[in-house]
């Protein structure tokens, strides 16, 4: 099954910008501002112990999933505990549920990961599939699995970093289950509060090593969100140096 693109111009559309009741987990403790009212339109939020989702009803995945991320919270390290359930704060039509993925051939993919989670109860919170997207498999436990180990290399080493980690739809869409639509790029915002930077590591949702490194200004004109409300438009065009994807211990 396929769907039309709803994503449309970062700038012809008025903003959407709820208070967010989890400020803990944003810079300057400001939300994203959703710039494309087709995003906005079944938008909720939904807030964790380590992490705030802001969720699609209309993708029945997460927009965005975002962390506070500190040293002392990886020095934790859970043991994974895989308890992947449907999210009951969730309509029943706006959301995914486990049959959706049986056989669909993607992975439930996390956006906020378990590796991050400072508690067992955290760690639940984050199989949810409020905070999962379709993911190609050789995506999720190839690149992408590097990715999340270089950040939390660079989270040990910077003290901690803002987080926001989400999917865009692009093109001609594919969808799994009952409408659960499959991202076509992930990506995730590093922010360091020691360096007053950002930058993104950019993935296609597909087989291989290839990733990029694009600035938040970027990310905004391709996803339509405003993710640093407060930030100036020159800031977001700076480049935070991310460590290169491998396996960090």
């Amino acid at each position: 099954m396929k769907k039309a693109l709803f994503l449309t111009s970062l700038f012809s559309i008025m903003l959407y910008a709820a208070p967010t009741a989890c400020p803990q987990f944003y810079l300057d403790a400001e939300a994203p501002e959703i710039v494309n009212e087709k995003l906005a339109a079944k938008a909720k939020e939904l807030c964790f112990e380590a992490f705030g989702v802001m969720h699609s009803g209309i993708s029945k995945t997460p927009l965005w999933s975002a962390e506070y991320l500190t040293s002392s919270a990886i020095d934790a390290d859970v043991k994974r505990k895989d308890k992947f359930h449907e999210e009951t704060q969730l309509p029943v039509s706006e959301r995914s549920e486990l049959k959706d993925y049986a056989k669909s051939g993607y992975d439930r993919g996390h956006m906020s990961p378990s590796a991050d989670m400072p508690t067992e109860s955290a760690q639940a919170d984050s199989f949810s599939l409020a905070n999962m997207v379709p993911q190609d498999h050789n995506n999720n436990t190839g690149i992408w699995s590097s990715i999340e180990s270089a950040t939390r290399y660079l989270a040990k080493k910077e003290g901690s970093l803002y987080i926001i980690t989400g999917p865009i739809y692009k093109g001609t869409l594919k969808s799994i289950g009952n409408g659960v639509l499959v991202p076509t790029y992930i990506y995730k915002i590093i922010y360091s509060p020691k360096q007053q930077k950002a930058a993104v590591y950019f993935t296609n949702n597909e087989p291989g090593k290839a990733y990029h490194i694009i600035s938040v200004k970027e990310l905004e004109i391709l996803s339509g969100i405003n993710f640093f409300p407060k930030m100036s438009e020159e800031k977001k065009a700076q480049l935070l140096s991310l460590p290169e994807p491998k396996a960090y211990k």
